[in-house]
């Protein structure tokens, strides 16, 4: 049967105690319905709770709710346990909660979320055995790094991890110790310069407007590793939150950026906007204006300042690393792969290409066909 998870925004006058009682009378009547109340958590700073059920539908889970109390969720999405488990810790009520009376969680759903992007520009066949077991060497310190700060890594792969933490101190420090043994990777003669590094902290809840569990906060994650030229970039939450857990002190480093709730607003936009066209052979840098809503110099201000690059420059570099992770999947040849990333030909395309990384796109199509 389907899990779901739903979320319950509450008044500022809603405690604890209140929620567990609500929570009593889903499981009282949950038999009625075909549904198994799993676990609830509640925070009573954001006045939010969400609950995992199992139920046969989502309809059915708000009948259940609406039956037992008259508190229907103002969301529901479906989610895998396995998943809930890797960014909340729990699919079952706590152990200090159990064998109470009403069982009282008091235990919030907010996380920080950390995206730990690893940019491989190189052609695997160009990669050296010394650089091929320091980047071993490399992966198997962060996952040390990122156990040891408490973090729980819900995925992992060669080119990212995505990485779940309970505390902003402990996620913004471990992501300033893989900062630091990403520089200690890039000091060797060996293998500098082979690998690029972006760590990026924002913070949310799980259940918001859109269908996956922290689809939002995920997004901007990534997309902050994506934009901004530090190696650390943090959302304007993270950097509130850490500074309020820490006696009004940040974190200070030349490759550290915080944003701003307005620098943020401006991702977005260009961002969404990105999305859309960056592969439209029609498309002109001149268009961001429109929908960040920035003159010419405005914009070129800003996206000097966040990525270091001018709007000609940033959709560019954007198409030619959608063209890398295509060449990786091995499924076009080089023509498609120009032509399917916006560029007007191919030998432009391969020319942007070689600048870019420093290979010609054939040495990934030998390494392909090999």
């Amino acid at each position: 049967m389907p899990i779901y998870m739903d979320r319950h925004d509450v008044s500022e006058a809603v405690t604890a105690e209140d929620v567990a009682k609500l929570h009593q009378e889903d499981l009282k009547v949950q038999h009625l319905f075909g549904c198994r109340g799993l676990t609830y958590w509640f925070d009573d700073k954001r006045n939010n709770a969400f609950c995992l059920i199992e139920a046969p539908d989502m309809e059915t889970v708000q009948k259940m709710h609406n039956h037992a109390h008259g508190q229907v969720p103002s969301r529901i999405i479906e989610v895998e346990t396995s998943i809930v488990e890797s960014f909340l810790g729990r699919i079952a009520d706590p152990e200090k909660a159990k064998n109470t009376e009403l069982n009282i969680i008091n235990d919030p759903a907010f996380r920080t979320l950390m995206v730990v992007s690893i940019n491989r520009p190189v052609p695997p066949a160009k990669e050296s055995e010394p650089f091929r077991n320091a980047f071993v060497q490399l992966k198997n310190d962060i996952h040390k790094t990122i156990a040891s700060h408490h973090g729980v890594e819900v995925r992992e792969s060669d080119d990212e991890h995505l990485v779940s933490f309970k505390s902003v101190t402990k996620a913004v420090h471990a992501a300033l110790a893989i900062e630091a043994l990403y520089k200690k990777f890039s000091k060797s003669a060996k293998t500098n310069r082979h690998l690029l590094l972006k760590i990026a902290l924002n913070a949310g809840v799980p259940v918001t407007k859109n269908e996956s569990i922290f689809e939002d906060t995920i997004r901007m994650a990534e997309r902050m590793c994506g934009i901004t030229k530090d190696v650390i970039v943090v959302s304007a939450e993270v950097s509130d939150l850490y500074v309020s857990e820490n006696a009004n002190t940040f974190f200070t480093g030349s490759n550290v950026c915080a944003l701003s709730a307005a620098d943020e607003k401006f991702i977005t936009r260009l961002m969404d906007y990105t999305d859309s066209v960056w592969n439209d052979v029609n498309f002109k840098a001149i268009d961001f204006i429109r929908p960040t809503g920035y003159s010419k110099s405005q914009l070129n201000r800003k996206l000097v300042a966040l990525t270091g690059k001018s709007p000609n420059a940033f959709i560019r570099e954007f198409r030619l690393n959608k063209a890398l992770k295509l060449f990786r999947k091995g499924d076009h040849n080089i023509s498609e792969i120009a032509f399917e990333t916006g560029f007007s030909s191919p030998s432009y395309f391969s020319t942007c290409f070689q600048k870019q990384f420093g290979h010609q796109p054939s040495e990934y199509l030998a390494v392909r066909e090999s």
